[in-house]
């Protein structure tokens, strides 16, 4: 007598002959199923049983003794699901021993959580940290930005960007180096070549007025005036802010008039600590920014026949993108062609012009723009120049 095992979702079917015989004799202690009008099947044919459970697990599977159990003994009750299993499935032939798995305990906690609990490391304790900050008695004086400047470099952290060079550009009016404070001298204003003016020390000037379009008027006059006049607080040439009061003689220049605590008024006027009103006053001024658009008005005309009639230049004139670099020269054999209606076509004439680039559409490159002979006729020539190719040479006939 052989024993056959099978297995159907997760559940062993232990199949005996010998079984079946035992069995047998008790037959009137377990009731019987009616007999179904189906075919007979051979004697060994397999029986279908089938769950929907997959959660069983087999942890053991007794061996059968061949004692007869007793007649007493229940028969095995399976869950409503295996009803189905129960009616094609007959009850003396199979014999299976189930386990079911145990659930994990819910922890209760407000919300049920069926995590299982989590492991406790041992020798594990929590630390507390704390921070103690002790601050010295007495006065603290915080750390200057040169300290700390000083102090980043040593450290080595900080990217610091290059030194910007040192703006030696000087104001005619005041001779202070570079471009002053928004709220005092501002920025410097280009009066002629390599001639700087403070916006401020032109506008407050007695002879400087202002257009609507932002054009300051007679600034070369005040510069001329200035020249020959002493400034009463620093004692040096080149002050034109004097005082309102008629008949004081007292003048300065504007950085040397707001440290001698002159009293600035709204309507472009001045008076010395002499003669200025004690107390505050509704129409002073305290706050000396100008943002808006500001220009020195100048005969450019007669500035680049001046730059032309000086002959060799140490400066480099600029007119808006364009760089003046040589002005050149006419033959008088040569007017006759060298010029047109509008314009003269001065041989080595050469200027440079920062213009969009050919190549690519965001960025620039330096145009160099000259004027030679050929056949007795002007040529013109422009030489691309741009980094990472090689210079590119176009020539016309005509400037256009």
């Amino acid at each position: 007598m052989k024993d056959i095992v099978f297995c159907s979702n997760n559940c062993f079917v232990l199949y005996s002959a010998a079984v079946q015989a035992k069995n047998s004799e008790n037959k009137e202690s377990v009731p019987t199923l009616p007999q179904s009008p189906m075919k007979e099947r051979p004697p060994k044919a397999f029986h279908q049983y089938s769950n929907n459970i997959s959660t069983l697990d087999v942890h053991c599977l007794p061996q059968l003794q061949e004692k007869v159990s007793p007649p007493s003994s229940p028969p095995i009750m399976f869950p409503p699901a295996f009803e189905a299993a129960k009616v094609e499935a007959k009850p003396d032939e199979l014999k299976v021993t189930v386990k079911l798995k145990p659930r994990l305990k819910a922890i209760h906690s407000g919300l049920e959580d069926c995590r299982p609990p989590s492991k406790k490391w041992k020798g594990m304790k929590w630390k507390k940290w704390s921070i103690q900050i002790v601050i010295p008695k007495g006065s603290f004086k915080p750390p200057c930005e040169e300290e700390i400047d000083e102090f980043l470099k040593k450290l080595g952290t900080t990217l610091k960007p290059d030194p910007v060079p040192k703006d030696y550009r000087k104001c005619c009016f005041c001779h202070e180096e570079g471009d002053g404070l928004t709220d005092g001298p501002a920025r410097l204003l280009n009066l002629d070549l390599d001639l700087w003016v403070h916006l401020n020390c032109a506008l407050w000037s007695t002879e400087v007025y202002e257009t609507q379009a932002g054009a300051l008027i007679n600034v070369e006059l005040a510069l001329r005036r200035g020249l020959q006049m002493k400034c009463m607080f620093c004692h040096k040439m080149g002050a034109t802010s004097g005082c309102h009061r008629l008949r004081c003689t007292n003048i300065y220049h504007f950085t040397c008039a707001i440290k001698a605590q002159c009293m600035f008024f709204k309507d472009k006027t001045m008076l010395c600590p002499m003669h200025k009103p004690k107390g505050t006053h509704e129409q002073e001024l305290s706050y000396f920014a100008v943002f808006r658009r500001v220009y020195v008005q100048r005969d450019e005309v007669r500035q680049i026949a001046s730059i032309v009639q000086r002959g060799e230049r140490d400066h480099t004139f600029r007119v808006g993108s364009l760089i003046f670099h040589a002005v050149g020269q006419l033959l008088p054999q040569q007017m006759q062609a060298f010029h047109s209606s509008k314009a003269l076509f001065p041989v080595g004439y050469e200027a440079s012009r920062l213009y969009w680039s050919m190549r690519y559409a965001n960025r620039r490159c330096r145009y160099l723009c000259s004027i030679e002979e050929k056949d007795g006729l002007p040529l013109f020539v422009i030489k691309v120049v741009e980094q990472g190719h090689e210079d590119l040479v176009l020539t016309d006939t005509t400037p256009k």
